[in-house]
């Protein structure tokens, strides 16, 4: 394996799930020790033996899954170990002046003062962001760090960035987003298997040279929206739903073979109309119907049961058991089916899971591989046949590419099209504009915690979801 990166450039780092590169990323970074090989750094010879050595070279990065404490504020996070203090105890104050000033300097719109727990995904990325870059970095890296953004946080992000490089800094960009590696990156290196490939410069290659690259193979350069297919009657309706913290009078039909797709800026609401639906978040007014049925839904479980599969956007949090391996992560929904007299039908169990980890090609040595030593994407692809597993008849996607790679996409969205095929109600979550356009049967589109419009397949376009995405105190709007 050989990396080479440049003073003052972008370097983007491409591959498919499990090439390696958020492991050269942590042999970068410290965290893990190589076997073999050399690091040069600013021209001369450097053992990285761990974090703190790396971050004194002055190498920072924003790792793939997130590194924070839930229950420390966003200041707390960012500056853990590196406190202001007044005496012998931390000045609070002085601590979140500090962290708004960050804030104020690199452009993001966060209160110091707030748990991390309790933010959405999008803005604990932005976290991360943050605190990679309170370091006196000269070299950034960033480990999909737009996977949970929308398109303007990814502008802002890219225009932070290029602030960021100067002529004694670089950066080292890992995203499976091929639109963002034109408009971020100098040079593309691609990887495959654990070994090099080839670096191109971007200004004279195109993405489809650089997919081939990446997979060995030929993929779809353009997206291709299909017909819109006869849907089946009303499953799911949701009228006048709302929350005392966000949304207000939420309402849509889901229908039987429908993928409806959720789109809105960062905090428009999308994830917490999923949390509602299942329960995981307290209602204050509303109703749920299923199959023409009226249905209290108070947590998750209850949803499950009703046949309601939720597929978190925070898979490492909420949708997965990381020390668990692969069968028992995939089985998770249903092991109460496969218990007998009190034990476990280990062949039913691993029978199930190996044929789901060939479906959905998960790549891994064994399936009792611990989730914890996957790929993200693949991590992914475990959750999604956790709820595959379970056969429910409505299925919320939040994010469900998210940190996966092109090829792995293409596999994904077959997929959603095949449940869609078979007569599943899918509701698709999706900060990608292009994803959502190809996917969505409907588009419902939010902002400001209501739906202020919906988008026929054939009428929709980025622009029209945008004009939508921006609109606030304007009203809700149903069906």
């Amino acid at each position: 394996m050989q990396l080479t990166v440049r003073h003052g450039e972008v370097l983007a780092l491409v591959g498919e799930n499990g090439a390696g590169k958020s492991t050269l990323m942590k042999l970068l970074s410290g965290i893990y020790a190589p076997d073999s090989g050399s690091f040069r750094f600013d021209g001369s010879n450097v053992d990285i033996t761990g974090p703190k050595i790396a971050q004194e070279l002055g190498i920072s990065i924003i790792h793939q899954e997130f590194n924070l404490m839930q229950d420390l504020t966003v200041a707390q996070n960012i500056y853990i170990g590196r406190e202001p203090m007044l005496g012998p105890f931390i000045n609070d104050a002085a601590l979140n002046r500090q962290a708004s000033a960050l804030f104020e300097k690199i452009g993001v719109n966060l209160d110091p003062a707030q748990k991390v727990g309790e933010l959405t995904v999008a803005r604990q990325q932005m976290v991360e962001i943050a605190k990679a870059l309170s370091f006196d970095a000269k070299l950034l890296i960033l480990d999909e760090p737009t996977a949970a953004l929308n398109d303007s946080e990814v502008a802002t992000l890219h225009a932070i960035i290029r602030r960021f490089i100067t002529d004694e800094t670089a950066a080292i960009y890992i995203s499976h987003r091929m639109d963002e590696l034109k408009a971020i990156s100098d040079r593309i290196t691609v990887i495959r298997d654990g070994e090099y490939v080839d670096t191109l410069d971007t200004e004279q290659t195109t993405m489809p040279e650089v997919i081939s690259r990446m997979v060995g193979r030929k993929v779809a350069a353009q997206i291709q929206m299909k017909p819109v297919p006869k849907l089946g009657e009303v499953r799911l309706s949701v009228r006048d739903l709302s929350t005392k913290a966000l949304l207000k009078d939420v309402g849509f039909d889901l229908r039987r073979g429908e993928i409806l797709g959720f789109a809105g800026l960062m905090g428009a609401g999308r994830t917490e109309v999923a949390r509602a639906i299942v329960g995981a978040d307290r209602i204050s007014a509303g109703t749920i119907t299923l199959d023409g049925a009226g249905v209290k839904i108070s947590n998750p479980a209850t949803a499950a049961e009703l046949g309601i599969g939720y597929l978190s956007e925070d898979r490492k949090h909420l949708g997965l058991m990381l020390e668990a391996d692969i069968s028992q992560n995939i089985m998770l929904s249903t092991l109460g089916k496969l218990n007998k007299f009190g034990f476990m039908q280990d062949k039913m169990l691993n029978y199930i899971a190996g044929e789901q980890i060939q479906r959905l090609r998960i790549k891994t040595p064994s399936m009792h591989q611990a989730a914890k030593n996957l790929s993200g994407g693949n991590q992914q692809k475990i959750v999604i046949a956790k709820w595959l597993v379970k056969d429910c008849d409505v299925l919320i996607f939040d994010e469900p590419t998210r940190g996966i790679d092109v090829g792995a996409k293409e596999e994904i969205y077959d997929l959603l099209d095949e449940l869609a095929a078979s007569g599943k109600s899918i509701i698709m979550i999706s900060s990608e504009l292009p994803e959502v356009l190809r996917m969505s049967h409907r588009i419902a589109v939010m902002s400001e915690g209501r739906i202020t419009g919906f988008l026929e397949r054939h009428e929709a376009t980025q622009e029209k979801i945008m004009d939508l995405a921006t609109r606030s105190n304007r009203g809700a709007v149903s069906v």
